[in-house]
């Protein structure tokens, strides 16, 4: 009876064995099977994967769009407050600053032109005087505007006018962006002393401060950040100054054109570089990896966790991208994106009080160019954009990945005369 009961146990032991080491057959079979699985594992798989399936899991903050806070689309609408004289060219607002929030309000500071006549285009630039522009920017002023929320806005009037000939930025003042520094608050902008299109886009950077964000705004009639000298890759323009506070330091960002060269269209590639200050009315140095940033036109950043991400607008290999530098320095592509907001200047809460937990944006105000697609009346216009790049919002149709546009939309793009030509003689 004890030699049966053995054999009894013996056999439920082995049963027991056989049964465990098919299961263990089964689990490395869904470790290391030949196909990718039909759910994304959360974590890297540890079997041979792609370089595209590398990067999914380790140049990316989440696996998906939706799930990725550096990612989102963007939504636009008409604010109200402005005039265009009819859009006729002669009056144009562009380039906003980043909103801030003062005294129970928003402020934002833009470029502002209302001349005679519209503007000629820089290829006759030669053309232009005190009173014809070269550039739809060229004869122009600061000015700001207020608003209790974000849509409507009471433009105030001028902040920067344009100084006496010779003074820094006699020709134009634009470009505008704001700092606010120990209770005091700057702006620096582009400071032109010749017409646009002379020398491409010639101009250094210049500031002026003041007491209150209505001013009024005292020049320093200096250059802040100049150009770079002869055969440097910013020699000729230091455009975009967008200054943040990191580090218990002021950080401006700038962009720059390089490359010039007839035979190549477009003619110029545009980069951005870093100059750190210790005082808003420097000196500047300028950081000894220049350009940081490899591609993109506006500058647009914000800071976010421990570092600083930028929006990659319009130009270069890496364009319509959103970037993240935790150093502030080395960015790295965190998503890519549609319909970014042109020359977005954001409402930032926290871009002046050395935050090292940036919060992110979510949203701001831009411009859309040759507002009335007619570039015999070409001219500007602000608007509003909204998104989710926040850590303290989810919005899912903000987190929406694909954007549809008609067959209109596509055919206003559609083959020029020459191409019809060129293909209607190789037929």
């Amino acid at each position: 009876m004890k030699s049966f009961k053995n054999c009894v146990l013996f056999l439920m032991i082995a049963t027991i064995l056989v049964s465990c080491e098919s299961d263990k057959k089964s689990i490395a079979v869904d470790v290391t099977q030949k196909d990718f699985p039909f759910f994304l594992p959360k974590e890297k798989p540890n079997r041979p994967l792609s370089a595209a399936l590398e990067r999914s899991y380790e140049a990316y903050s989440a696996l998906r769009p939706e799930q990725n806070e550096l990612y989102s689309q963007f939504k636009y609408t008409k604010i109200k407050g402005f005039e265009y004289n009819g859009g006729d060219g002669t009056l144009t607002r562009r380039d906003p600053s980043k909103v801030i929030f003062e005294n129970g309000k928003y402020y934002v500071w833009y470029t502002y032109r209302n001349t005679p006549v519209k503007s000629l285009g820089m290829a006759r630039a030669k053309e232009a005087n005190d009173t014809i522009p070269s550039a739809d920017w060229d004869l122009s002023e600061i000015w700001y505007a207020t608003s209790a929320d974000g849509f409507t806005w009471e433009e105030k009037g001028v902040a920067v006018p344009r100084p006496p000939k010779p003074a820094v930025g006699w020709r134009s003042v634009t470009t505008t962006d704001i700092l606010k520094w120990e209770g005091r608050y700057y702006l620096y902008y582009q400071a032109f002393m010749e017409a646009s299109g002379l020398r491409g886009d010639y101009c250094p950077v210049a500031v002026s401060y003041a007491d209150s964000p209505d001013g009024p705004w005292i020049p320093t009639h200096k250059v802040v950040i100049p150009n770079g000298p002869e055969g440097s890759w910013d020699q000729y323009a230091i455009h975009d100054p967008y200054p943040l506070v990191h580090n218990g330091k002021i950080y401006l960002y700038y962009k720059s054109g390089l490359d010039k060269r007839p035979e190549l269209k477009p003619s110029k590639v545009r980069m951005h570089g870093l100059a750190i200050a210790d005082n808003p009315l420097g000196p500047f140095i300028k950081h000894e990896l220049n350009p940081v940033l490899n591609s993109g036109h506006e500058t647009t950043l914000f800071p976010f966790k421990e570092g600083v991400a930028a929006l990659i607008i319009k130009d270069g290999m890496e364009r319509n991208t959103i970037q993240y530098a935790k150093d502030w320095v080395n960015f790295e592509i965190a998503s890519m994106v549609e319909m970014m907001p042109v020359a977005g200047g954001p409402y930032i809460p926290d871009a002046f009080n050395n935050t090292k937990d940036g919060k992110g944006i979510t949203w701001g105000l831009s411009h859309f160019i040759n507002a009335g697609d007619d570039w015999k009346h070409n001219h500007t216009i602000l608007t509003r954009f909204d998104c989710d790049l926040s850590r303290d919002l989810h919005d899912e149709q903000m987190k929406e990945h694909y954007v549809k546009f008609g067959p209109e939309d596509h055919y206003k793009f559609g083959l020029s005369k020459k191409q019809k030509d060129r293909i209607l003689k190789e037929n």
